[in-house]
C-alpha cells in the first residue's frame, strides 16, 4: 500500500509517551526491526498541534533515529513522517487503520 508524507513544518510537536520497544510477538519477546536497515524499532506517542487542531499519533521510529532522554512534554521535530493505511484479518474479523512511521525524532531547537 502507498504511504503519504505528512508535513509538520508548521506544527508544534510534543512527546506524549516515551519510546517503547515495538514487538512482533510479546509472548516470545521478538522485537520488530526495520526491513532495510535491521535497526530495532520503537514506538513513540506524539502530540501534533497545527492550525488549531491537536492529534495524538503512535509513531514507529528506528532506534537509530531516537535521541537519548526523550521525555513526555518535550518539544521535538519529526523527520520523514509518513502515514500508511493498513488492513488485516484477525480472528475472522477485518480490521483497518493508519500507521505512522518517521525516520527520526530530534529535540526542537
Amino acid at each position: 500500500m502507498p504511504s503519504f508524507k505528512i508535513d509538520t513544518s508548521t506544527a508544534v510537536v510534543f512527546v506524549a509517551t516515551a519510546p517503547e520497544p515495538k514487538m512482533v510477538n510479546k509472548k516470545t519477546g521478538e522485537r520488530a526491526v526495520d526491513r532495510e536497515t535491521n535497526a530495532s524499532l520503537s514506538t513513540v506517542g506524539l502530540l501534533v498541534s497545527d492550525e488549531g487542531e491537536g492529534n495524538l499519533y503512535q509513531v514507529t521510529v528506528p532506534e537509530t533515529g531516537l535521541p537519548e532522554g526523550l521525555q513526555p512534554g518535550m518539544p521535538v521535530k519529526v523527520i520523514g513522517l509518513k502515514a500508511r493505511d493498513w488492513e488485516n484479518e484477525f480472528n475472522g474479523q477485518k480490521r483497518h487503520g493508519i500507521s505512522f512511521r518517521a525516520v527520526a525524532i530530534t529535540p526542537a531547537a
